[in-house]
């Protein structure tokens, strides 16, 4: 199978301070694992639209409506999360379409839909009941890894996780290994390991501040396995040095899908795994657009359309007050982007301003 150059990383234990190689040349080819179900898989299709989030809740092919903010209210169906960042602008909606009909579930804090190719999950731990961060970040990944060892697709292959999001609050919080994020790492690692049978998927984690110790984790599935996908600018997350903590982020840069879509993890101003243009958010932001050019290159030229005329952005900022000038750039660079989203937020570092994220093809 032709993955364009893609490259999958394995697994490395849950917990480690053994160094893992980082160089490409040291990981092996993708093979497609045993249980992968032969059947194409169909192209996720997600959009960012306006309105209520009842009026795509009301179609049979709606696998999850993602909205941001205040504004974007409450719904009942587990389809839907509200995550605490405010947007700049008009607010909008995520919304990912699979195919009629979707199938819902609920159990305790872990809601789930699924059209028998895609699986959204979505689950909500609350910290002060769980003894904290890191407590609640290895429950709310051994919910997860629960659900994809019971949930059965077509055929009664498992699912394989393709994307991850994390939002918490006050994410920088804490001095050295005391820090939230930090924290958060330990608890994640240690509960990742069952749901990560393929290796690392992309993932993002960022900060809200909206005061609320609620760990959000929401993501995506398949019935067949993807690539995971790394850039040589920024050093693989986790291969990073002891000085980011005392279990390094265990996420990949991006992932192509079967369906030749790029998901790209939460990228910032990071080559190597150093930090670049200190105090700077126009200047990250431009080193950050090159890690993407990089990531796109590294994914192969099959992933979408030429340009981004087929990509979602989200655009994470610390200060709002730089989010006119970030978003012309943006503009200016890729006039024809299909979709930019712009929230204020704390990056997983508290030396950089901007992050950015997205879904390609």
């Amino acid at each position: 199978m032709d993955w364009g150059g893609a490259v999958y990383h394995p697994r490395p234990p849950a917990l480690w301070r053994d160094r893992i190689p980082a160089k490409l040349s040291d990981v092996r080819n993708f093979e497609t694992p045993p249980d992968t179900d032969i059947l194409p898989l169909p192209p996720l299709r997600a959009s960012y639209v306006r309105g209520a989030a009842a009026g795509p809740l009301a179609d049979a092919d709606v696998l999850a409506v993602i909205g941001f903010g205040r504004s974007a209210g409450d719904h009942a169906d587990p389809r839907f999360l509200n995550i605490g960042l405010e947007p700049v602008g008009d607010p909008l909606l995520e919304v990912w379409r699979g195919r009629a009909p979707v199938r819902v579930g609920q159990r305790d804090e872990l809601r789930w839909s699924c059209d028998g190719d895609y699986l959204f999950f979505a689950v909500e731990i609350d910290e002060a009941r769980h003894g904290g961060i890191q407590l609640a970040g290895e429950q709310a990944y051994r919910a997860i890894a629960g659900l994809l060892a019971e949930h059965r697709f077509a055929g009664g292959t498992h699912g394989h996780i393709l994307r991850l999001w994390n939002y918490m609050d006050a994410i920088n919080e804490g001095e050295g290994d005391s820090e939230r994020y930090r924290q958060f790492c330990i608890g994640r690692a240690r509960g990742i390991t069952p749901a990560a049978r393929n290796g690392y998927s992309a993932a993002t984690a960022v900060g809200r501040r909206d005061g609320i110790r609620v760990l959000q984790v929401y993501g995506l599935a398949a019935r067949v396995a993807g690539v995971a996908v790394e850039t040589p600018r920024p050093l693989t997350a986790w291969a990073y040095p002891r000085e980011y903590g005392p279990v390094a982020p265990t996420f990949a840069r991006a992932t192509r899908t079967p369906a030749d879509q790029l998901l790209v993890s939460g990228t910032a101003a990071v080559v190597g795994h150093q930090s670049q243009h200190i105090g700077d958010t126009l200047a990250q932001l431009d080193e950050t657009l090159r890690n993407l050019d990089s990531l796109l290159a590294a994914a192969g030229s099959q992933s979408g359309a030429p340009g981004m005329s087929t990509t979602l952005l989200k655009v994470y900022l610390r200060d709002a007050a730089d989010a006119a000038a970030v978003e012309q750039v943006i503009r200016d660079r890729h006039p024809e982007l299909a979709g930019q989203m712009v929230l204020i937020s704390d990056i997983c570092r508290e030396n950089l301003r901007t992050e950015i994220d997205g879904i390609r093809g």
